[in-house]
């Protein structure tokens, strides 16, 4: 259960483009959370990124968690040491910038293998992993190291899913997890307002708990 309720919305975004700060106006205003993954090796890329003072403001009252400090493809390095690395650097440094522990993780480009996962769960302090493929439904997850979301917010099917989840009334937990990156929203006219609708949709029931990734996925 999630503080008493059966039903859970939670959302991660990649990358701490600029575009995220317009995402956490929307997600302040429904009063729902989000977890934000950073690749801290990228801050000034382009001059189109977050940059690491202005994130604690930025992302107060949400998450942030690792996204590997470069971005690779982690399934493609063979140094076990390159990949712990990668997610270690990227997890103290993150924890540095923003004062507390950080846990959680999504994967550069949702790929993995057992053995990204195995150092991970052995030799790095993060908790819980997500990945890219959708599951189209609300079940629980005992793998946190492989977490699957929900779907992806450009699905056609985001407010079909949304309505099933609203009306539910499950005898066990359910979770409706959300992914995305918010410079997506900039490249089509009507995403940001469709976005918007949805949260709206979506916020403000009183049987749905709204928590980060963390606060969701770690009992």
């Amino acid at each position: 259960m999630f503080d008493g309720k059966m039903k859970a919305v939670t959302f991660s975004y990649d990358d701490a483009p600029f575009q995220d700060r317009r995402l956490v106006e929307i997600f302040n205003k429904y009063g729902l959370k989000c977890t934000f993954n950073v690749n801290t090796g990228l801050f000034g890329c382009g001059h189109r990124t977050i940059m690491p003072e202005e994130m604690p403001a930025l992302y107060r009252g949400h998450e942030i968690a690792v996204h590997t400090v470069t971005h690779p493809h982690l399934e493609q390095i063979d140094e076990d040491e390159r990949i712990v690395s990668e997610i270690e650097n990227d997890r103290k440094r993150l924890e540095e910038i923003m004062g507390y522990p950080i846990i959680g993780m999504a994967y550069p480009f949702g790929t993995y293998n057992d053995k990204i996962v195995d150092l991970m769960a052995t030799r790095t302090g993060v908790k819980y992993s997500r990945t890219t493929k959708a599951t189209f439904n609300f079940d629980t997850q005992t793998d946190l190291l492989r977490f699957h979301p929900t779907c992806h917010h450009k699905t056609d099917r985001l407010f079909d899913l949304a309505r099933n989840f609203i009306e539910m009334k499950p005898d066990k937990p359910q979770v409706f997890y959300i992914w995305g990156h918010s410079y997506e929203f900039d490249r089509e006219e009507g995403q940001w307002e469709r976005f918007e609708e949805f949260c709206k949709l979506i916020s403000g029931h009183d049987d749905i708990f709204y928590g980060t990734n963390s606060e969701t996925l770690i009992k």
